[in-house]
């Protein structure tokens, strides 16, 4: 039965270079997927010089990754650990980062007995959109309001409706193709934000 020193050794030590080079890959494993998330994401809301551009820096950067593995992988197997590790933290990034940007647009539809027209009131004022719909409840008359809105001012337009009426039923559907949306003078788009706001 092997000893635990025998084990030990029988291991290939991973020097400086190694684990410089791993973090290397790691952290250019994490930019290229996450770039390649983003450009999926944009080839969905029909972003397409966004997906096009997207598509040149990930390519890039899995090509310098991959020669970077390739040649070295056997020899140094930690390299391997860091590539999956890159690749797995890379797909989280960015859908975080896909939701920090907010592309697209989306479907709010609001539901209130008692609060709706001045919901509605509020949202125009603001400068959204809004269609209001009669309906009734099991516990009586309701309105409806239907609201498109880009997914960047989701936030506001459900705190605004809430502040009305803390128990509002709300529904959010993504809207793929929208022929115009409006948005609020008091929200220009800025930082990346700009960048994807074109196709």
């Amino acid at each position: 039965m092997l000893s635990v020193a025998a084990v030990l050794t029988s291991f290939t030590p991973i020097d400086a270079n190694a684990l410089l080079l791993g973090l290397g890959v790691l952290v250019a494993r994490i930019a290229d997927v996450s770039i390649g998330t983003m450009r999926t994401i944009s080839i969905v809301y029909g972003r397409t010089t966004a997906a096009f551009f997207l598509g040149i820096a990930e390519v890039s950067l899995w090509l310098i990754v991959i020669t970077a593995v390739l040649n070295r992988v056997s020899e140094q197997p930690i390299l391997g650990v860091f590539y999956a590790l890159g690749f797995a933290a890379g797909g989280v990034v960015g859908i975080k980062l896909e939701r920090w940007i907010a592309l697209g647009n989306v479907v709010l539809r609001v539901i209130s007995q008692t609060h709706g027209p001045a919901m509605a009131e509020a949202l125009r004022g603001r400068g959204y959109p809004v269609t209001t719909f009669e309906g009734r409840g099991g516990s009586g008359p309701v309105m409806e309001l239907y609201v498109v809105c880009r997914r960047a001012d989701l936030h506001e337009v459900v705190h605004l409706v809430h502040s009305f009426d803390p128990a509002v039923f709300t529904i959010t559907e993504p809207a793929s193709s929208v022929s115009k949306v409006y948005r609020p003078v008091h929200h220009p788009f800025t930082g990346w934000r700009s960048v994807f706001k074109k196709k």
